[in-house]
């Protein structure tokens, strides 16, 4: 595999050259200076990949070129949109960069509820309560029908957690779920996100479902005449936010979305925290049975809760088999390096989100989950466990 890091640009408080140091070899990056749903101009890819190889490093992953919400419910100019997203993808391909990531969840994109939980060596990490986010859907945002979304004991606790809350608490809550977080598709504020949750409720998983393959009806044979493998992101959290679908949740999404588009560049992104956010889906399986179809990898880790809940863990460090993970990866990739006929030989891998160190709050970093330090431990460990993994099944 090869190790990527997410850089977010010439803005990025994180350099090239530090990226190079901590030991990837290729670079995951998105024009976020354009506006969702306008086309990547061929000039501004360009650009953007001199300045990564330059620094001696790949553009090897686009992540992500965003699909607009117009084009996801189907309505307004979503067929202008969709012929915008066309030309990105041609002008991408023009330009060598063959891997695309991106996601198609209505309204929020990954969600979190704390930001900054700490752990017992007093680093932090990136949580989901369900509870606190019943407690802001029930009473903050006070969304019609919300009541019918969770559990008895969800619906308590939320009661509780709420009446607890100051006012302070509850602001920070809110920023958390629709203020936007790092590589995400924008921000709203209370009134905004109350309109764009309406728009998508009357989709039910299925409705929505075929909005996804109308759009990718649309988009993959360009993909295919550019020579491009688009690698869609499951949803994160795996399960219902607002009430609202969720169409790459499970495996059985995975095998609808590759049944139906029956292309070698239609694909996914194995992102271990969000499928293992649930006990349902068995990522070592699922890895085997879309392994010609899997053409980026996230790999991180999560500690469940029977809830719903879950904390961000260390990346060796929870309820993902990351070296079962790693072994089916690897088995894959060396098929791929005897077929000659693979579009895509080495999987890009990138550690996901990590935790934030003393040495990230000294730096004032304001990225949660893409800290400097945190996600360089888990580059070194993943590193380490790809070798290990490697010597000992793989080596020839």
């Amino acid at each position: 595999m090869q190790e990527t890091w997410r850089w977010f640009g010439p803005q990025d408080p994180i350099s090239l050259r530090q990226i190079s140091q901590a030991g990837a070899t290729g670079i995951v990056s998105a024009l976020d200076h354009i506006p969702t749903g306008e086309a990547w101009p061929e000039a501004d890819i360009f650009e953007r990949k001199q300045l990564i190889e330059d620094a001696g490093l790949v553009w090897s992953v686009v992540e992500s070129v965003p699909v607009h919400n117009a084009i996801k419910s189907r309505s307004d100019s979503f067929e202008r949109m969709i012929e915008n997203y066309k030309t990105s993808l041609t002008n991408l391909g023009r330009a060598g960069v063959k891997t695309v990531c991106y996601n198609f969840m209505p309204v929020v994109d990954w969600t979190r509820t704390n930001l900054d939980f700490e752990l017992p060596n007093k680093s932090t990490a990136l949580r989901f309560e369900m509870a606190d986010f019943a407690a802001y859907d029930l009473y903050v945002l006070e969304r019609e029908g919300s009541e019918q979304s969770y559990s008895p004991d969800t619906l308590e606790r939320a009661q509780k957690r709420f009446k607890s809350m100051t006012d302070e608490e509850v602001g920070a809550l809110e920023r958390n779920i629709i203020a936007g977080l790092p590589g995400g598709e924008g921000s709203y504020d209370r009134s905004s996100i109350k309109t764009a949750i309406q728009r998508f409720a009357r989709f039910s998983n299925e409705e929505y479902r075929a909005n996804l393959f109308a759009f990718l009806e649309e988009v993959i044979p360009v993909a295919e005449q550019a020579g491009i493998v688009m690698a869609i992101h499951p949803d994160d959290p795996p399960f219902s936010l607002f009430g609202l679908p969720r169409v790459v949740s499970t495996a059985e999404d995975v095998r609808l979305l590759t049944n139906k588009i029956n292309s070698v560049a239609n694909g996914i992104t194995m992102c271990a925290g969000s499928f293992g956010a649930r006990s349902d889906n068995d990522l070592v399986a699922m890895v085997r049975e879309f392994s010609e179809r899997i053409y980026f990898v996230h790999l991180r880790n999560v500690k469940r809760e029977d809830d719903g809940s879950f904390i961000e863990a260390e990346h060796l460090d929870g309820d993902n088999d990351m070296l079962g993970l790693i072994d089916a990866l690897l088995g894959e990739e060396m098929r791929r390096h005897q077929d000659d006929n693979s579009i895509q030989r080495t999987i890009p891998m990138r550690p996901d989100h990590g935790h934030t160190m003393d040495t990230d709050r000294a730096a004032k970093s304001n990225r949660p989950g893409y800290a400097y330090a945190g996600r360089m431990r888990g580059l070194a460990e993943l590193r380490g466990a790809i070798y290990a993994v490697k010597r000992l099944r793989y080596a020839q």
